[in-house]
């Protein structure tokens, strides 16, 4: 196994993006990819490992970038700034997660009939809109996401595969939420599946999220059991 990285930059109208992907050089051929998207922190080292994991398991991870090049904010009052236009305006959202889907789509090593993506928090949503688009991707991934439909497309014709894992005591998302999710979800005909985890609250992936009192805590078997279904939703949407 020789597990190759780099950064691609790529457009959205006139903002520059820089992603970072990650292939098994050992593998011959093309192979699926698997796009990543970020928190409201931005394309950070986080989504580069998840990047490099999916690059172990055999896929093209693609780490994209919603925010444009050497965008990260390093405080919540620069997360929330960065992440703010786009919760106000999901069409954006939609424009830039397609750009990222043109983009993966065009590398060499890269199967484009078989194209997936993961997000986390943030980026959860942005998977979502991504399906909700009706973009040709196998399947979406929410990890821990806001689950809330945009206003701009109504009644979805979503092709995709989507499997939400959510933590059951998550305060940003709340009961009503999910229950609108999962009725958004069966209207549109989705194959679809929400995996809840019980004493589980928000960003139970990162291991840096240890403010319980506002809602945001690391859970080790959340972690483990979320990889774990990711990991055979992949399988089973790439066989």
């Amino acid at each position: 196994m020789a597990i190759i990285t780099n950064t691609v930059n790529y457009l959205d109208g006139d903002t520059t993006l820089e992603a970072f992907f990650a292939f098994d050089d050992a593998i011959s051929g093309r192979r699926p990819a698997v796009l990543v998207s970020h928190a409201w922190a931005g394309r950070s080292e986080f989504t580069a490992d998840r990047a490099r994991q999916l690059a172990e398991l055999g896929y093209v991870g693609f780490a994209l970038d919603m925010y444009g090049k050497g965008k990260l904010g390093q405080t919540d009052e620069e997360c929330g700034a960065l992440m703010r236009p786009f919760i106000e305006n999901r069409a954006l959202v939609q424009q830039r997660m397609l750009a990222a889907l043109k983009t993966v789509a065009l590398l060499p090593w890269v199967d484009d009939s078989k194209i997936a993506a993961i997000g986390f928090c943030f980026g959860g949503l942005c998977v979502l809109d991504l399906a909700r688009t009706g973009a040709n991707v196998k399947g979406v991934v929410s990890f821990h996401g806001n689950l809330t439909a945009p206003d701009n497309l109504k009644n979805p014709e979503i092709c995709a595969k989507v499997l939400a894992l959510h933590g059951h005591d998550d305060p940003l998302v709340p009961p009503t939420q999910v229950a609108a999710f999962e009725k958004e979800m069966t209207d549109a005909g989705v194959d679809w599946q929400l995996h809840a985890y019980g004493k589980t609250v928000h960003a139970f992936t990162n291991p840096l999220a240890t403010d319980l009192a506002a809602g945001f805590q690391f859970s080790t078997n959340a972690n483990c059991r979320s990889k774990q279904a990711m990991e055979n939703f992949l399988a089973e949407i790439f066989a």
